[in-house]
């Protein structure tokens, strides 16, 4: 998470200095990067993302949830926000227990491929299996043969295998520009509760579990057009430490 108010990323910030932060041997190690920045329009900030490989990236769920936090620890916002995302505008705002809720943009539609495979675009584009056991699947092969097949090569896909409960939802997910499996994935996890709720197999605040922490969502669908509306993911933040890099060492290395 980058300060765009304290500092101006305009320039210098290319794709390989992104990649060499993200790298896990020799930069901090992530999933991705995003940076906050000034807005003149009438909302809090702007969240830019970018996945690992150093590319912008489409909407992240959980980066979402953390551009939150962030933006309340550099205290430009308060417990509720408005900001912009690649997507569009997002709010956000704080519970009580310290979990955040974040609105997604609405879903058009739940695009079933088979009985037991279907393609949600959640802001991120998704493709959803549904498995009877979630710890037999090899996400990091499986997925990546999804995400390079003739039909997904070109502009590539997040793969999420789920299993589903009476009462819950597991995941895995494998993404894109990660290009490996990730501990969890909110736009997944909210396409993976909608093909659930599609299916009238769970409904209400559903949660789902992923192998980094658990989530909930909720939605609404709007019956006369089929699609999903008032989408919300909500779950924790957490800040784990703080420091300063110089990018020039970077870019040179």
């Amino acid at each position: 998470m980058l300060d765009g108010f304290s500092t101006s990323y305009d320039s210098g910030l290319d794709h390989r200095v992104v990649a060499a932060l993200c790298d896990r041997r020799f930069g901090v190690g992530a999933d991705g990067l995003i940076i906050i920045n000034p807005l003149e329009e009438l909302l809090d900030f702007e969240m830019l993302y970018y996945n690992a490989d150093g590319k912008p990236g489409s909407m992240c769920g959980n980066g979402g949830r953390c551009a939150f936090q962030f933006a309340r620890d550099l205290r430009i916002i308060s417990d509720r926000s408005e900001f912009l995302a690649t997507d569009g505008p997002h709010e956000a705002f704080l519970h009580d227990d310290g979990n955040i809720s974040l609105k997604m943009s609405d879903v058009k539609q739940v695009e079933r491929l088979d009985a037991r495979t279907f393609v949600v675009d959640t802001g991120s584009p998704h493709f959803v299996r549904i498995v009877d056991d979630i710890d037999a699947v090899d996400v990091f092969r499986e997925g990546r043969a999804i995400r390079y097949s003739d039909a997904y090569k070109e502009k590539g896909i997040n793969v999420n295998f789920i299993e589903i409960l009476s009462d819950r939802i597991r995941i895995a997910t494998y993404e894109r520009g990660v290009e490996d499996e990730t501990l969890a994935c909110g736009t997944g996890v909210t396409a993976s509760a909608l093909v659930s709720m599609e299916l009238n197999l769970l409904n209400g605040k559903i949660r789902v579990e992923a192998k980094g922490g658990t989530l909930f969502v909720e939605a609404e669908r709007n019956t006369d057009n089929g699609q999903y509306e008032s989408v919300w993911l909500t779950g924790p933040a957490i800040k784990t430490f703080e420091g300063t890099i110089e990018t020039d060492d970077i870019q040179r290395s």
